[in-house]
């Protein structure tokens, strides 16, 4: 057959012989194969997980060490996002070449392009939400519809594992412990959405897993800073103020390198599906004992924790766009870290991480907020001796 046809092309007019070459070797393809979609390598950064992600609020503080840890193991990354590319440029870096990859949407309620966001993915993973609203989205935009509108279309679409991120104090009523008067709206308005947003997840997709993280530290974050942050104390005396001084508020903030390690291991863990984790450090503390330590670990003269000054404080709160200090971040900072039913609760330990203390953190962590005027580190820690973490019984 083959001589044949050799045969015939060399009867062929040279300018009928292109034409008849190539449609001598053409060939037509009768089979496909999705060898690509399955994980290989040995889990490094260019292997391939088996993971297809779509991870929405990848721009904020847990964005990116989830997206880290996704790229490290060799996954796919899918990144809605909305505004200017140089937000989550950076992020390209966090896996191999090709791996990280983005896509606009215009607002939450575009449904055709979260669609199109995860329409390849087999994990969808939330971030959705600051802590502050905007001119653009309130709290029931971010915690509500967000997350039911993602949760449908991920049930629709066919995807197998949902990671929905909420607050660990989430509930219905959440006490208001702080009065700033009748002129100004009652706080934790952000902590009865994340319980409202989590019940609707819940119902469109069974089988997500929902993390109740507490306050989230790490390097460059905005639980620490705002303790820092120089509109929150007076310059000229040094203090900081706190509601009751901090002495009737206590927390337990977890580091962001374990909560992102959970949710790792949450996407291979076939137990996972359908259950809620707290997220919460091995030790609580009260919140006075933490400010101090925070204050002095990171050598900045303050002298001590005073009585918040609602008259005070009343000039800030009006400014509802202030990420640091407004009238729901007051509140929430007022309300100590506890876990519903402690004894049957999920927790990081049963995604098998040891979560670290914040004693062992607070100088990494606080490093970068370390106040120049303060370099003689020797003579600060003679002048204001730090005070040692004191671990508060449940």
């Amino acid at each position: 057959m083959a001589s044949g046809l050799t045969a015939h092309a060399l009867r062929l007019s040279r300018q009928n012989l292109p034409a008849a070459a190539c449609t001598l070797y053409t060939q037509k393809r009768n089979a496909g194969s999705d060898l690509a979609a399955c994980k290989r390598g040995r889990g490094g950064r260019s292997s391939f997980s088996g993971v297809v992600a779509t991870v929405f609020g990848a721009s904020g503080f847990m964005g990116r060490h989830v997206v880290n840890r996704l790229g490290k193991i060799g996954s796919q990354v899918i990144i809605p996002y909305r505004g200017d590319t140089y937000r989550v440029a950076r992020l390209k870096l966090c896996g191999d070449l090709g791996q990280i990859l983005f896509t606009p949407i215009d607002s939450i309620y575009h449904e055709d392009q979260i669609r199109r966001a995860m329409m390849h993915s087999n994990l969808v993973i939330n971030l959705i939400g600051k802590d502050y609203e905007t001119d653009s989205y309130d709290f029931h935009d971010l915690f509500v519809d967000a997350p039911a509108t993602i949760a449908r279309i991920a049930k629709e679409m066919g995807v197998e594992r949902l990671i929905h991120f909420s607050h660990l104090n989430a509930d219905p009523n959440p006490p208001d412990l702080i009065y700033f008067g009748e002129d100004i709206p009652r706080g934790n308005s952000m902590l009865k959405k994340k319980f409202e947003g989590d019940q609707l997840v819940r119902e469109l997709f069974p089988e997500a897993t929902i993390f109740r993280p507490a306050d989230i530290y790490g390097i460059k974050d905005w639980y620490i800073y705002k303790y820092l942050y120089h509109r929150r104390y007076n310059k000229l005396r040094h203090v900081i103020p706190i509601w009751r001084m901090g002495l009737d508020t206590v927390k337990q903030p977890v580091f962001s390198g374990d909560v992102a390690t959970g949710v790792i291991n949450a996407v291979f863990d076939n137990d996972a599906p359908g259950n809620t984790y707290y997220c919460v450090g091995p030790q609580r503390y009260t919140l006075n004992n933490m400010v101090e330590h925070l204050t002095k670990v990171s050598f900045r003269p303050m002298r001590q924790v005073e009585d918040l000054d609602v008259t005070y404080s009343r000039k800030l709160v009006r400014q509802r766009r202030n990420r640091i200090v407004n009238v729901d971040s007051l509140q929430r900072e007022a309300l100590s870290d506890f876990i519903v039913d402690k004894e049957k609760a999920k927790t990081l330990e049963d995604l098998g991480v040891q979560p670290r203390s914040l004693k062992d953190m607070a100088p990494i962590v606080t490093n970068p907020y370390v106040s120049y005027k303060s370099m003689d580190k020797e003579y600060h820690k003679r002048t204001y001796p730090i005070p040692e973490l004191v671990a508060v019984d449940d």
